[in-house]
């Protein structure tokens, strides 16, 4: 590995840098994705259940926000009417939307950072790519032009110039094809949890609203 990384010259680094850090964005959101952390499919009926003859106490609300993202909108709702037993479905549902859109930006963070991986791994390869040829052909500058760079001239700057172009390109495409595997996979994860976050605030907010006719 390390003779390959000798032979692909500097313009490695940069694509070496972003495997890296595509790696540990990946184990991130493998983690922080996890259904347990994001939408447990229990947690709506235990959080109907628990208030279904009255509103839980704070101790029991709190409990409910930390289970997972789910449980942070459904605490929200239940905060907004045990500060405002009053309030309106427009204002319960406003509270409840500021809620989810906080939990979709975290469900969503470093997406964006893997996308642009998946787009610029092939364009770093590129680059060295095109490094790798300026060196082929500068090598033979003053040995004859481009016929002796094909046929004759310095075969040790020749055979570097070209394993430059063609490590740094393979080694782009290694890096952009995972990252654009795994950046699809969570955008429809993330797309998937979205909406059954959407679905279950909804039916809890009918649910909260027939609680507070009960009180």
């Amino acid at each position: 590995m390390l003779s390959i990384i000798q032979a692909a010259g500097w313009p490695i680094w940069p694509l070496i840098a972003c495997s890296i850090l595509g790696m540990a964005l990946i184990f991130e959101r493998f983690v922080a994705l996890k259904t347990s952390r994001v939408a447990p499919p229990k947690l709506l009926d235990e959080a109907i259940t628990v208030s279904s003859k009255s509103v839980p106490t704070p101790d029991v609300v709190n409990q409910l926000a930390q289970n997972s993202a789910l449980g942070e909108v459904l605490a929200t709702g239940l905060r907004t009417l045990n500060s405002n037993p009053q309030c309106s479905e427009t204002d319960l549902r406003s509270a409840m939307e500021g809620a989810g859109r906080a939990v979709a930006h975290r469900l969503e963070k470093y997406l964006a950072a893997l996308a642009t991986i998946a787009s610029a791994a092939p364009l770093l390869g590129l680059l060295g790519t095109v490094i790798g040829m300026i060196e082929i052909f500068g090598s033979q500058a003053g040995t004859g032009g481009v016929g002796q760079a094909m046929g004759g001239g310095n075969p040790g700057q020749l055979a570097h110039g070209i394993s430059i172009a063609l490590y740094n390109t393979a080694f782009g495409l290694i890096v952009a094809i995972p990252a654009l595997i795994f950046w699809r996979y969570f955008r429809a994860r993330v797309d998937a949890y979205l909406l059954t976050l959407e679905l279950a605030s909804e039916q809890f907010v009918r649910h909260i609203l027939r609680l507070r006719k009960v009180k």
